[in-house]
């Protein structure tokens, strides 16, 4: 059983925390994000023992003893390098992987395990589930679920009894999921967390189709799919056709909202999504993040504007599984 905890519809996306994929994010500013989070009442963390090879994870398990807040934990598993793929599907690196993330969050038991957009066959064979259900009997992890990269791998996750979350990417350039997917898992009481709300920040309406990133940001290494699926880096779109689109977005904006947090928004005011997890490598982007709840939701021409731009001018040219 997942925590009784309310899960707040805007989390903490913790990616960031890793210091390997989104540029330079330091022990200092590290410990703000996380502070700033529970001071915007924030109480969902999502992280996987893969981010920074446990860095995340570590991070966030020295945060845990400085707070009495209660909070909720995700974490995933299954692309760590150690013993890597195929191995890492077998029972004793699932427990392996688990047993890690438990010492480097400092916690008895995580609330919520995730597979880590593990390959369709694995998903299909089904092996990885009976062991979460061990674990789970054992009390090692609350909740198990899957973190996916396509409708398909949903679908066959939500086959899978005990299943309590699915994660997905979902925004107004990635609309495909609630098409089927979502309503299907809210008929099950399968929770939803969106993952690259913002579109790896293309939704934050402040990128140049030229614009710069560090080296060791996955919007620079990842442009193409090199390092791991392109669907994570800019939708699959590119950094160009995203901005492009992004500024259509913006015509159909309600006035006095920027195009972050009519993104936000828009995800909200789908019911059957259960929480939001937009990442942060600054101070103070996770306060304008969580301010997002506060806001009306968006007009019905909004809606049906950016679905227009989404079927005619996004889904044709995503790259990577849908």
């Amino acid at each position: 059983m997942l925590s009784p905890m309310d899960w707040t519809r805007i989390g903490l996306g913790c990616w960031q925390l890793g210091d390997d994929c989104w540029g330079d994010v330091t022990e200092e500013t590290a410990n703000q994000i996380l502070h700033e989070a529970v001071d915007s009442g924030i109480n969902f963390f999502d992280t996987a023992d893969v981010y920074g090879s446990g860095l995340s994870e570590t991070r966030i398990g020295n945060f845990l003893k400085t707070t009495t807040e209660p909070l909720l934990i995700a974490t995933k598993l299954g692309r760590f390098s150690d013993p890597g793929w195929p191995q890492n599907f077998t029972e004793q690196a699932i427990r392996q992987h688990t047993e890690a993330s438990l010492k480097r969050l400092g916690v008895e038991a995580l609330d919520l395990t995730q597979l880590h957009c593990i390959p369709k066959e694995e998903l299909e064979r089904g092996d990885v589930f009976e062991s979460l259900r061990k674990l789970q009997a054992e009390g090692k992890i609350k909740a198990f679920g899957a973190s996916i990269e396509s409708i398909e791998e949903g679908h066959i996750c939500l086959r899978q009894p005990g299943i309590a979350s699915l994660q997905v990417i979902f925004n107004p350039l990635r609309q495909k999921p609630a098409e089927t997917l979502l309503p299907a898992a809210h008929a099950q009481s399968v929770k939803i967390i969106v993952r690259l709300p913002l579109a790896s920040g293309a939704l934050s309406g402040k990128y140049s189709p030229d614009q710069q990133f560090p080296a060791n940001d996955h919007r620079n290494f990842n442009s193409d799919g090199q390092a791991f699926h392109v669907g994570e880096t800019f939708n699959g779109l590119g950094l160009a056709k995203a901005v492009e689109l992004a500024e259509l977005l913006k015509a159909d904006l309600p006035e006095g909202m920027n195009l972050a947090e009519a993104s936000l928004r828009w995800i909200l005011d789908h019911k059957e999504v259960t929480t939001i997890i937009p990442g942060a490598s600054k101070p103070g982007q996770v306060t304008r993040n969580a301010a997002a709840l506060k806001l009306p939701p968006l007009p019905e021409t909004t809606h049906a504007a950016w679905s227009k731009i989404y079927n005619s001018q996004a889904e044709p040219l995503i790259r990577g599984q849908l």
